[in-house]
């Protein structure tokens, strides 16, 4: 049993920094082939459909993890086909409605950003949110039968046919990487979509039943996940859509390479991240508490450790390495790569605030902590970001991540004072099905 988690555990870590790696490569071969203005275009299209996507694409994911494992808990097999047929349904209308939205916007992209060229390839863009709908739902079903490392592995396979869609489409414009872009994710979707659905059927067979008393609950949980994805979102991608509005089409560019790295450091915890929620989710609705605070303080231990020792170099070698990276012609990024690299180690720390409310069921702490984020970050971007350029930016995403931090820090250490209710003991039957 160890031997087949520790094995789940190394794939899933592999699949997810192998994934990163791919997704860092489509944005250096982004940054090299295209001029600097075009590639500043590119990051206002990708930032745009991830933002619209965010708003209007409903965030079932995390409702699915945490009543998924309470249905799987219970046995309430009816239950589990009904949340995720409803998931689905929701799912769809939110990704129709982001697709409608970016088309209707598409016309007066240029100018609204007073940039010319963004029209055609946000009303291509505008398929993406339909290419990757059911992705998540599949990637749920997967986590359920905590085959997370299955998960990893998809990732990459997205990532790979996402990198492949960029080598080859920049070489004939922005519209033609954004189509190849969306070429690949109906692909990789409809990969995992699969397997997803082999995953899911293994669960014993029920009639689909109604939510029955814990719909309000569920939809309460989906709202409140919802909005926080959003509010997550805005840390980047609003931050890049404001500096466009205030600042040239280089600066978006350069700002969008100094925010690679820091995506680059985020993705060192995603497999901790993944882990943390599928594991800890299960183990809060067993009751067991103190198993999940250990977790967070072996891997806050951890991240730290791993930031003292990776920072420094980081930061001594920044303009070499983006001039390697990204070339020569994007070296007015260094100073903005340097501040969100201090920005980039402080979300590593606190990269299990993404999966601790999940797992505890209360996402609105997401809400809180993201709302001081943004109120921090927007003014100051538009402020900084009009004198300084790239260099506002990043200051304005320090900032907004130190309060963020800070505002965890208290929720965490209030959430651990808590009385604890243990829960009913779960069946054991539920227990070896999950785990086989």
């Amino acid at each position: 049993m160890r031997s087949r988690l520790f094995l789940r555990r190394s794939t899933a870590a592999a699949g997810i920094y192998s994934s990163a790696v791919l997704g860092f490569l489509a944005t250096v071969v982004a940054a090299h082939r295209f001029s600097t203005s075009t590639f500043g275009l590119y990051a206002l299209v990708i930032a745009a459909t991830s933002f619209v996507q965010s708003v209007l694409d409903l965030t079932v994911e995390e409702a699915l993890v945490k009543y998924g494992f309470r249905y799987v808990t219970r046995e309430q097999w009816g239950r589990l086909r009904g949340l995720f047929r409803a998931s689905l349904v929701f799912k769809l209308t939110g990704a129709v409605l982001a697709s409608l939205v970016l088309l209707a916007i598409a016309p007066f992209a240029d100018s609204f950003f007073h940039k010319d060229g963004l029209e055609t390839p946000l009303m291509i863009a505008a398929l993406l949110p339909l290419a990757q709908f059911a992705e998540g739902t599949a990637g749920v079903a997967l986590m359920l039968r905590e085959r997370y490392d299955l998960r990893g592995l998809f990732l990459l396979l997205s990532m790979g046919l996402r990198l492949t869609a960029v080598a080859i489409g920049s070489g004939h414009g922005l519209s033609a990487t954004i189509a190849g872009i969306v070429a690949a994710q109906f692909v990789a979707t409809g990969a995992i979509a699969v397997a997803g659905t082999a995953a899911f059927r293994r669960f014993p067979r029920a009639q689909a039943e109604r939510l029955g008393s814990e719909r309000r609950g569920i939809l309460g949980f989906l709202a409140q996940s919802s909005i926080a994805t959003v509010l997550t979102s805005l840390t980047t991608t609003l931050a890049t859509l404001v500096l466009g509005r205030v600042a040239s089409a280089t600066q978006v560019a350069y700002f969008r390479v100094s925010l690679a790295p820091q995506q680059g450091l985020a993705t060192l915890s995603a497999p901790a991240r993944l882990i943390l929620m599928t594991e800890q989710t299960r183990d809060w609705e067993r009751g067991t508490r103190e198993t999940v605070f250990a977790g967070i303080r072996r891997y806050m231990a951890a991240a730290t450790l791993l930031s003292v020792i990776a920072l420094p170099p980081l930061l001594v070698f920044t303009p070499q390495l983006v001039r390697i990276l990204f070339s020569a012609k994007n070296v007015g990024a260094v100073e903005a790569t340097r501040i969100v690299l201090v920005a980039g180690a402080l979300r590593v720390i606190y990269g299990w605030t993404k999966s601790f409310p999940v797992s505890i069921g209360r996402p609105n702490l997401r809400i809180w902590t993201h709302a001081v984020e943004t109120v921090v970050l927007v003014p100051l971007t538009a402020v900084l970001g009009a004198e300084w350029g790239a260099t506002g930016a990043a200051t304005a995403v320090l900032v907004s991540s130190v309060a963020f931090c800070a505002y965890w820090t208290l929720l965490y250490v209030r959430i651990r004072r808590e009385p604890h209710v243990a829960p009913p003991q779960p069946p054991a039957q539920a227990q070896e099905l999950v785990a086989q």
